[in-house]
Protein backbone atom coordinates (compact mmCIF):
# COMPACT_ATOMS: atom_id res chain seq x y z
CA UNK A 1 0.00 0.00 0.00
CA UNK A 2 1.68 3.48 -0.63
CA UNK A 3 1.92 5.80 2.20
CA UNK A 4 -1.17 8.23 1.60
CA UNK A 5 -3.01 4.88 2.06
CA UNK A 6 -1.56 3.98 5.31
CA UNK A 7 -1.78 7.47 6.50
CA UNK A 8 -6.04 7.70 5.81
CA UNK A 9 -6.16 4.36 6.99
CA UNK A 10 -4.03 5.19 9.92
CA UNK A 11 -5.71 8.33 10.84
CA UNK A 12 -9.45 6.74 10.31
CA UNK A 13 -8.15 3.93 12.99
CA UNK A 14 -6.92 5.83 15.34
CA UNK A 15 -9.29 5.76 18.02
CA UNK A 16 -9.79 1.97 17.81
CA UNK A 17 -6.13 1.48 18.78
CA UNK A 18 -7.12 2.23 22.26
CA UNK A 19 -9.42 -0.25 22.80
CA UNK A 20 -10.47 -4.26 22.35
CA UNK A 21 -13.46 -5.33 20.81
CA UNK A 22 -16.45 -6.65 23.43
CA UNK A 23 -16.87 -10.10 23.29
CA UNK A 24 -20.49 -10.08 24.67
CA UNK A 25 -21.67 -11.21 21.84
CA UNK A 26 -25.02 -12.81 22.43
CA UNK A 27 -26.07 -15.91 20.62
CA UNK A 28 -29.08 -18.12 20.37
CA UNK A 29 -31.64 -15.71 20.73
CA UNK A 30 -33.09 -17.79 23.31
CA UNK A 31 -32.63 -21.33 21.78
CA UNK A 32 -29.60 -23.34 23.39
CA UNK A 33 -28.26 -24.34 20.07
CA UNK A 34 -26.12 -22.05 17.68
CA UNK A 35 -27.97 -21.25 14.54
CA UNK A 36 -25.31 -22.12 12.19
CA UNK A 37 -24.78 -20.71 8.20
CA UNK A 38 -22.21 -22.37 5.65
CA UNK A 39 -20.66 -19.95 2.87
CA UNK A 40 -19.35 -23.23 0.96
CA UNK A 41 -20.07 -26.40 0.88
CA UNK A 42 -17.26 -28.37 -1.52
CA UNK A 43 -15.02 -30.64 0.00
CA UNK A 44 -13.88 -28.52 2.73
CA UNK A 45 -17.25 -26.91 3.14
CA UNK A 46 -19.10 -30.37 3.62
CA UNK A 47 -16.41 -32.44 5.86
CA UNK A 48 -16.96 -28.86 8.21
CA UNK A 49 -20.32 -29.53 7.71
CA UNK A 50 -20.26 -32.98 8.46
CA UNK A 51 -18.40 -32.53 11.91
CA UNK A 52 -21.22 -29.96 12.70
CA UNK A 53 -24.49 -32.04 12.13
CA UNK A 54 -22.51 -34.90 14.82
CA UNK A 55 -23.00 -32.19 17.68
CA UNK A 56 -26.19 -31.34 19.79
CA UNK A 57 -25.33 -27.63 19.96
CA UNK A 58 -25.90 -26.74 16.94
CA UNK A 59 -28.47 -26.19 13.83
CA UNK A 60 -27.27 -25.66 10.51
CA UNK A 61 -30.26 -23.08 8.98
CA UNK A 62 -28.58 -22.05 5.59
CA UNK A 63 -26.36 -23.03 3.27
CA UNK A 64 -24.77 -20.59 0.37
CA UNK A 65 -22.93 -22.08 -2.65
CA UNK A 66 -22.93 -21.49 -6.46
CA UNK A 67 -23.05 -24.83 -7.30
CA UNK A 68 -26.26 -26.13 -7.28
CA UNK A 69 -25.34 -29.93 -7.06
CA UNK A 70 -23.20 -29.34 -3.72
CA UNK A 71 -25.95 -27.33 -2.21
CA UNK A 72 -27.99 -30.19 -3.15
CA UNK A 73 -26.25 -32.77 -1.22
CA UNK A 74 -25.39 -30.09 1.53
CA UNK A 75 -28.96 -30.31 2.05
CA UNK A 76 -29.78 -33.79 1.89
CA UNK A 77 -27.25 -34.21 4.71
CA UNK A 78 -28.77 -31.82 6.71
CA UNK A 79 -31.81 -33.29 6.50
CA UNK A 80 -30.92 -36.95 7.08
CA UNK A 81 -29.41 -35.48 10.32
CA UNK A 82 -32.98 -34.64 11.47
CA UNK A 83 -32.76 -31.44 10.74
CA UNK A 84 -35.28 -28.94 9.17
CA UNK A 85 -34.47 -28.04 5.09
CA UNK A 86 -32.15 -25.29 5.02
CA UNK A 87 -32.88 -21.81 3.34
CA UNK A 88 -30.39 -22.03 0.50
CA UNK A 89 -28.75 -19.56 -1.58
CA UNK A 90 -27.43 -19.82 -4.95
CA UNK A 91 -28.20 -17.93 -7.08
CA UNK A 92 -24.73 -15.94 -7.69
CA UNK A 93 -21.72 -15.38 -6.37
CA UNK A 94 -22.98 -12.42 -3.84
CA UNK A 95 -26.51 -14.77 -3.21
CA UNK A 96 -24.49 -14.92 0.40
CA UNK A 97 -25.11 -11.84 1.38
CA UNK A 98 -29.25 -12.40 1.66
CA UNK A 99 -27.93 -15.56 3.76
CA UNK A 100 -26.02 -12.87 6.26
CA UNK A 101 -29.48 -11.13 6.70
CA UNK A 102 -31.32 -14.05 8.00
CA UNK A 103 -31.82 -13.75 11.99
CA UNK A 104 -31.85 -17.18 12.48
CA UNK A 105 -27.98 -17.41 11.50
CA UNK A 106 -25.69 -16.92 14.35
CA UNK A 107 -22.75 -17.57 12.87
CA UNK A 108 -21.07 -18.68 9.72
CA UNK A 109 -18.57 -21.24 8.65
CA UNK A 110 -16.43 -19.55 5.20
CA UNK A 111 -15.19 -22.11 2.81
CA UNK A 112 -14.89 -20.60 -0.37
CA UNK A 113 -12.17 -20.04 -2.84
CA UNK A 114 -9.10 -17.93 -1.57
CA UNK A 115 -10.07 -14.63 -2.59
CA UNK A 116 -13.68 -14.78 -1.62
CA UNK A 117 -12.18 -14.90 2.31
CA UNK A 118 -11.70 -11.60 2.97
CA UNK A 119 -15.15 -9.92 1.72
CA UNK A 120 -17.11 -11.87 3.21
CA UNK A 121 -15.77 -12.28 6.25
CA UNK A 122 -15.87 -8.63 6.39
CA UNK A 123 -19.65 -8.49 5.30
CA UNK A 124 -20.51 -11.40 7.54
CA UNK A 125 -18.77 -9.56 10.56
CA UNK A 126 -20.76 -5.86 9.61
CA UNK A 127 -23.74 -8.00 10.03
CA UNK A 128 -22.89 -9.27 13.61
CA UNK A 129 -22.61 -12.41 12.58
CA UNK A 130 -19.48 -14.56 13.78
CA UNK A 131 -17.08 -15.70 11.76
CA UNK A 132 -15.68 -19.19 11.47
CA UNK A 133 -12.93 -18.46 8.35
CA UNK A 134 -11.08 -21.37 6.85
CA UNK A 135 -7.46 -20.54 6.18
CA UNK A 136 -5.78 -18.63 2.68
CA UNK A 137 -2.71 -16.52 2.08
CA UNK A 138 -3.10 -12.66 1.86
CA UNK A 139 -3.26 -10.87 -1.42
CA UNK A 140 -2.76 -7.26 0.10
CA UNK A 141 -1.46 -5.72 2.97
CA UNK A 142 -4.84 -3.06 2.62
CA UNK A 143 -7.03 -6.72 2.75
CA UNK A 144 -5.15 -7.50 6.26
CA UNK A 145 -6.11 -4.19 7.90
CA UNK A 146 -9.42 -4.13 6.37
CA UNK A 147 -10.52 -7.70 8.62
CA UNK A 148 -8.93 -5.90 11.54
CA UNK A 149 -10.60 -3.02 11.33
CA UNK A 150 -14.10 -4.43 10.97
CA UNK A 151 -13.10 -6.43 13.88
CA UNK A 152 -12.53 -3.69 16.28
CA UNK A 153 -15.20 -1.45 14.84
CA UNK A 154 -18.01 -4.25 15.10
CA UNK A 155 -16.92 -6.33 18.03
CA UNK A 156 -17.98 -9.66 16.38
CA UNK A 157 -16.19 -12.85 17.38
CA UNK A 158 -13.83 -14.12 14.26
CA UNK A 159 -11.87 -17.13 14.79
CA UNK A 160 -9.28 -18.36 11.43
CA UNK A 161 -10.13 -22.37 11.30
CA UNK A 162 -6.35 -23.54 11.48
CA UNK A 163 -6.98 -27.14 11.94
CA UNK A 164 -3.17 -27.94 12.02
CA UNK A 165 -2.78 -26.02 15.07
CA UNK A 166 -4.87 -28.84 16.90
CA UNK A 167 -2.59 -31.70 15.89
CA UNK A 168 -2.00 -33.99 18.68
CA UNK A 169 1.67 -34.41 18.30
CA UNK A 170 2.14 -30.51 17.88
CA UNK A 171 0.33 -30.02 20.92
CA UNK A 172 1.90 -32.53 22.74
CA UNK A 173 4.99 -30.16 21.71
CA UNK A 174 3.80 -27.12 22.88
CA UNK A 175 2.94 -28.60 25.88
CA UNK A 176 6.94 -29.43 25.89
CA UNK A 177 7.51 -25.87 25.44
CA UNK A 178 6.07 -24.56 27.82
CA UNK A 179 7.46 -26.94 30.54
CA UNK A 180 10.64 -25.72 29.67
CA UNK A 181 11.72 -29.00 28.37
CA UNK A 182 13.64 -27.38 25.22
CA UNK A 183 14.88 -24.47 27.21
CA UNK A 184 14.52 -21.45 25.54
CA UNK A 185 13.12 -21.49 22.08
CA UNK A 186 15.66 -19.79 19.49
CA UNK A 187 14.15 -21.13 15.86
CA UNK A 188 11.56 -23.39 14.51
CA UNK A 189 10.79 -24.34 11.08
CA UNK A 190 7.19 -25.43 9.36
CA UNK A 191 6.07 -25.56 5.81
CA UNK A 192 3.58 -26.94 3.51
CA UNK A 193 5.24 -29.70 1.78
CA UNK A 194 2.32 -31.16 -0.10
CA UNK A 195 2.68 -32.24 -4.04
CA UNK A 196 -0.80 -31.03 -5.52
CA UNK A 197 -0.21 -31.61 -8.88
CA UNK A 198 -3.15 -34.08 -9.78
CA UNK A 199 -5.22 -31.61 -7.00
CA UNK A 200 -3.71 -28.17 -9.80
CA UNK A 201 -4.93 -30.56 -12.84
CA UNK A 202 -7.90 -32.28 -12.54
CA UNK A 203 -10.43 -32.75 -14.78
CA UNK A 204 -12.91 -34.51 -12.72
CA UNK A 205 -12.79 -38.38 -13.97
CA UNK A 206 -10.12 -39.59 -11.56
CA UNK A 207 -9.21 -38.16 -8.12
CA UNK A 208 -5.65 -38.75 -8.15
CA UNK A 209 -4.63 -38.73 -11.86
CA UNK A 210 -7.17 -36.49 -13.15
CA UNK A 211 -5.37 -35.14 -16.35
CA UNK A 212 -4.02 -32.01 -16.87
CA UNK A 213 -7.20 -29.63 -17.32
CA UNK A 214 -7.36 -26.40 -14.99
CA UNK A 215 -9.44 -22.64 -14.37
CA UNK A 216 -12.84 -23.66 -17.01
CA UNK A 217 -12.38 -26.85 -17.74
CA UNK A 218 -10.77 -28.04 -14.25
CA UNK A 219 -12.61 -29.82 -11.80
CA UNK A 220 -13.11 -28.57 -7.93
CA UNK A 221 -10.09 -26.87 -6.65
CA UNK A 222 -8.27 -26.78 -9.80
CA UNK A 223 -11.28 -24.51 -11.09
CA UNK A 224 -9.06 -21.84 -8.93
CA UNK A 225 -6.28 -22.85 -7.30
CA UNK A 226 -4.32 -23.15 -10.09
CA UNK A 227 -4.75 -19.76 -11.42
CA UNK A 228 -2.69 -18.46 -8.47
CA UNK A 229 0.61 -20.26 -9.42
CA UNK A 230 0.41 -18.82 -12.58
CA UNK A 231 -0.01 -15.37 -11.66
CA UNK A 232 1.35 -15.23 -8.52
CA UNK A 233 5.44 -16.30 -6.78
CA UNK A 234 5.55 -16.27 -3.03
CA UNK A 235 4.15 -18.98 -0.35
CA UNK A 236 0.72 -18.95 -1.24
CA UNK A 237 -0.42 -21.23 1.46
CA UNK A 238 1.54 -20.28 4.75
CA UNK A 239 -0.64 -20.95 7.90
CA UNK A 240 -0.49 -24.69 7.99
CA UNK A 241 3.44 -24.04 9.02
CA UNK A 242 3.61 -21.07 10.76
CA UNK A 243 0.31 -20.66 12.89
CA UNK A 244 1.28 -24.14 14.96
CA UNK A 245 4.98 -22.64 15.32
CA UNK A 246 3.49 -19.28 16.07
CA UNK A 247 1.59 -20.53 19.09
CA UNK A 248 5.38 -22.12 20.34
CA UNK A 249 6.29 -18.09 20.40
CA UNK A 250 3.79 -16.16 21.49
CA UNK A 251 3.03 -14.56 18.85
CA UNK A 252 0.54 -11.27 18.82
CA UNK A 253 0.90 -11.94 22.69
CA UNK A 254 4.26 -10.80 23.89
CA UNK A 255 6.18 -11.15 20.95
CA UNK A 256 5.51 -10.52 17.06
CA UNK A 257 6.76 -11.31 13.23
CA UNK A 258 9.35 -8.11 12.60
CA UNK A 259 10.49 -8.75 8.95
CA UNK A 260 10.92 -11.52 6.10
CA UNK A 261 13.27 -12.69 3.32
CA UNK A 262 11.76 -14.97 0.88
CA UNK A 263 13.23 -16.56 -2.38
CA UNK A 264 12.06 -18.69 -4.61
CA UNK A 265 13.46 -21.53 -7.25
CA UNK A 266 12.94 -21.52 -10.71
CA UNK A 267 9.50 -23.11 -11.74
CA UNK A 268 9.57 -26.02 -13.52
CA UNK A 269 7.45 -28.92 -11.83
CA UNK A 270 3.87 -27.97 -13.09
CA UNK A 271 5.39 -27.63 -16.35
CA UNK A 272 6.61 -31.28 -16.07
CA UNK A 273 3.73 -32.53 -14.94
CA UNK A 274 1.86 -31.52 -17.94
CA UNK A 275 4.28 -32.41 -21.03
CA UNK A 276 4.89 -35.64 -19.56
CA UNK A 277 1.23 -36.86 -18.64
CA UNK A 278 -0.60 -39.40 -20.94
CA UNK A 279 -3.58 -36.54 -20.73
CA UNK A 280 -1.18 -34.13 -21.94
CA UNK A 281 2.43 -33.61 -24.02
CA UNK A 282 4.41 -30.74 -25.70
CA UNK A 283 1.28 -30.13 -27.75
CA UNK A 284 -1.14 -30.17 -25.52
CA UNK A 285 -2.39 -26.07 -25.41
CA UNK A 286 -1.79 -26.04 -21.34
CA UNK A 287 1.97 -27.12 -22.21
CA UNK A 288 2.42 -23.30 -23.37
CA UNK A 289 0.73 -21.97 -19.84
CA UNK A 290 4.13 -19.90 -17.78
CA UNK A 291 3.58 -20.91 -14.12
CA UNK A 292 5.07 -18.22 -12.19
CA UNK A 293 5.54 -19.64 -8.77
CA UNK A 294 9.07 -20.98 -8.20
CA UNK A 295 8.75 -24.60 -7.35
CA UNK A 296 9.96 -24.12 -3.88
CA UNK A 297 9.62 -21.05 -1.99
CA UNK A 298 11.70 -20.60 1.51
CA UNK A 299 10.47 -17.66 3.73
CA UNK A 300 12.71 -16.91 6.97
CA UNK A 301 11.06 -14.73 9.34
CA UNK A 302 12.39 -12.50 12.26
CA UNK A 303 10.79 -12.24 15.59
CA UNK A 304 11.02 -9.46 17.87
CA UNK A 305 12.11 -11.54 20.91
CA UNK A 306 15.32 -12.75 18.67
CA UNK A 307 13.52 -15.98 17.14
CA UNK A 308 14.13 -17.38 14.17
CA UNK A 309 11.07 -19.49 11.89
CA UNK A 310 11.64 -21.00 8.30
CA UNK A 311 8.75 -21.43 6.38
CA UNK A 312 8.84 -24.07 2.79
CA UNK A 313 6.53 -23.88 0.60
CA UNK A 314 6.90 -26.72 -1.95
CA UNK A 315 3.61 -28.09 -3.78
CA UNK A 316 4.79 -28.70 -7.41
CA UNK A 317 7.05 -31.55 -7.34
CA UNK A 318 7.10 -35.21 -6.64
CA UNK A 319 7.33 -35.98 -2.65
CA UNK A 320 5.63 -37.29 0.37
CA UNK A 321 3.11 -35.25 2.58
CA UNK A 322 4.97 -33.15 5.37
CA UNK A 323 4.56 -29.98 7.06
CA UNK A 324 8.59 -30.15 7.89
CA UNK A 325 8.24 -28.91 11.52
CA UNK A 326 11.44 -28.11 14.05
CA UNK A 327 11.08 -26.45 17.53
CA UNK A 328 14.76 -25.91 18.87
CA UNK A 329 16.15 -24.63 21.70
CA UNK A 330 19.29 -24.24 24.08
CA UNK A 331 18.34 -27.15 25.93
CA UNK A 332 17.03 -29.60 22.77
CA UNK A 333 14.80 -30.04 19.72
CA UNK A 334 11.74 -32.12 17.89
CA UNK A 335 11.52 -32.61 14.58
CA UNK A 336 8.23 -34.21 12.75
CA UNK A 337 10.24 -35.67 9.46
CA UNK A 338 11.96 -38.72 12.25
CA UNK A 339 9.48 -38.22 14.69
CA UNK A 340 12.95 -37.84 16.50
CA UNK A 341 13.56 -35.85 19.65
CA UNK A 342 16.92 -34.77 21.23
CA UNK A 343 16.97 -33.40 24.90
CA UNK A 344 20.02 -32.08 26.54
CA UNK A 345 21.20 -34.34 29.51
CA UNK A 346 18.42 -37.17 28.78
CA UNK A 347 18.97 -37.92 25.28
CA UNK A 348 21.86 -40.29 24.48
CA UNK A 349 24.78 -37.68 23.34
CA UNK A 350 24.42 -36.62 19.48
CA UNK A 351 21.96 -39.31 19.12
CA UNK A 352 18.27 -38.75 18.48
CA UNK A 353 15.22 -40.94 20.06
CA UNK A 354 12.21 -41.40 19.39
CA UNK A 355 9.14 -39.29 20.52
CA UNK A 356 6.84 -41.65 21.29
CA UNK A 357 7.46 -41.47 25.13
CA UNK A 358 7.18 -38.25 24.72
CA UNK A 359 4.50 -37.61 23.27
CA UNK A 360 2.21 -39.78 25.77
CA UNK A 361 3.97 -37.72 28.68
CA UNK A 362 3.36 -34.89 27.27
CA UNK A 363 -0.33 -36.07 25.19
CA UNK A 364 -2.01 -32.30 25.95
CA UNK A 365 -5.25 -32.12 28.22
CA UNK A 366 -7.50 -31.28 25.00
CA UNK A 367 -6.66 -34.51 23.34
CA UNK A 368 -7.29 -36.60 26.31
CA UNK A 369 -10.59 -35.53 27.11
CA UNK A 370 -11.74 -35.47 23.80
CA UNK A 371 -10.50 -38.56 21.64
CA UNK A 372 -13.42 -40.25 21.35
CA UNK A 373 -14.78 -37.07 20.08
CA UNK A 374 -12.66 -36.92 17.89
CA UNK A 375 -12.78 -40.08 16.04
CA UNK A 376 -13.11 -40.24 12.32
CA UNK A 377 -13.02 -36.30 12.23
CA UNK A 378 -10.90 -35.12 9.06
CA UNK A 379 -7.30 -34.65 9.14
CA UNK A 380 -6.66 -37.30 12.02
CA UNK A 381 -9.32 -35.94 14.46
CA UNK A 382 -8.23 -32.66 14.32
CA UNK A 383 -10.91 -30.87 12.36
CA UNK A 384 -13.34 -31.80 15.31
CA UNK A 385 -11.11 -29.46 17.54
CA UNK A 386 -10.92 -26.70 15.87
CA UNK A 387 -14.74 -26.62 15.30
CA UNK A 388 -15.03 -27.52 18.59
CA UNK A 389 -13.07 -24.50 19.94
CA UNK A 390 -15.45 -22.06 17.59
CA UNK A 391 -18.73 -23.55 18.44
CA UNK A 392 -17.35 -23.61 22.54
CA UNK A 393 -16.00 -19.55 22.65
CA UNK A 394 -19.51 -18.61 20.93
CA UNK A 395 -21.41 -20.00 23.37
CA UNK A 396 -19.39 -19.02 26.28
CA UNK A 397 -18.80 -15.52 25.21
CA UNK A 398 -15.12 -15.76 25.48
CA UNK A 399 -12.42 -14.52 23.21
CA UNK A 400 -11.48 -16.98 20.56
CA UNK A 401 -8.04 -19.22 20.65
CA UNK A 402 -6.90 -17.83 16.80
CA UNK A 403 -8.29 -14.72 16.69
CA UNK A 404 -7.85 -11.83 13.28
CA UNK A 405 -4.82 -10.75 14.78
CA UNK A 406 -3.15 -14.70 14.30
CA UNK A 407 -5.35 -15.08 11.01
CA UNK A 408 -3.91 -11.59 9.64
CA UNK A 409 0.14 -12.04 10.67
CA UNK A 410 0.30 -15.47 9.41
CA UNK A 411 -1.65 -14.91 6.43
CA UNK A 412 0.06 -11.84 5.63
CA UNK A 413 3.28 -13.69 4.55
CA UNK A 414 1.83 -14.82 1.35
CA UNK A 415 1.97 -10.86 0.05
CA UNK A 416 5.22 -9.90 2.13
CA UNK A 417 6.85 -12.56 0.10
CA UNK A 418 5.86 -12.26 -2.94
CA UNK A 419 7.09 -8.22 -2.41
CA UNK A 420 10.29 -10.08 -1.13
CA UNK A 421 11.19 -12.17 -4.13
CA UNK A 422 9.98 -9.40 -6.91
CA UNK A 423 12.75 -6.96 -5.31
CA UNK A 424 15.72 -9.55 -4.73
CA UNK A 425 14.91 -11.10 -1.72
CA UNK A 426 14.87 -8.14 0.11
CA UNK A 427 14.13 -8.13 3.45
CA UNK A 428 10.17 -6.70 4.53
CA UNK A 429 8.74 -5.39 7.46
CA UNK A 430 5.48 -6.61 9.05
CA UNK A 431 2.87 -4.20 10.34
CA UNK A 432 1.62 -4.47 13.82
CA UNK A 433 -1.70 -5.64 13.10
CA UNK A 434 -2.48 -5.43 16.87
CA UNK A 435 -1.04 -1.55 16.95
CA UNK A 436 1.26 -2.32 20.21
CA UNK A 437 -1.27 -4.60 21.97
CA UNK A 438 1.05 -7.62 21.77
CA UNK A 439 2.78 -6.28 24.22
CA UNK A 440 0.50 -6.50 27.10
CA UNK A 441 -1.87 -9.20 25.54
CA UNK A 442 -1.22 -12.63 27.23
CA UNK A 443 -1.45 -16.23 25.81
CA UNK A 444 -4.71 -18.01 25.46
CA UNK A 445 -4.32 -21.22 23.33
CA UNK A 446 -4.55 -24.41 24.37
CA UNK A 447 -4.30 -23.62 27.77
CA UNK A 448 -6.68 -25.44 29.34
CA UNK A 449 -9.36 -28.85 28.34
CA UNK A 450 -11.92 -26.50 27.26
CA UNK A 451 -11.32 -25.64 23.92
Amino acid sequence: MDRRDFVMKTAASAALALVSPSFAFGIGKGTDKIRLGFIGVGARGTGQLALTLRRSDIVVTAICDVDKDRVAGASKMIQDAGMKKPAVFSDNSYSYRDLLKRDDVDAVIISTPWIWHTPMAIDAMEAKKAVGLEVAGAFDIRECWALVDTYEKTGTPFMILENVAYRRDVMAVLNMVRQNLFGEIIHLQGGYEHDLRHVKFNDGKQLYDGGVEFGEKGYSEAKWRTDHSVKRNGDLYPTHGLGPVAHCINNNRGNRFEYLTSTATKSRGLHEYIVNHPNGGENHPNADVKFKLGDIVTTVIKCANGESIVLTHDTNLPRPYSLGFRIQGTKGLWMDINNGIYVEGKSPAHEWESDEEYMKKYDHPLWKKFESDSKDAGHGGMDFFVIHAFVEALKRNEPMPMDVYDAVSWAAVTCLSEQSIADGSEPVAFPDFTRGKWISRKPIFGFDDRY
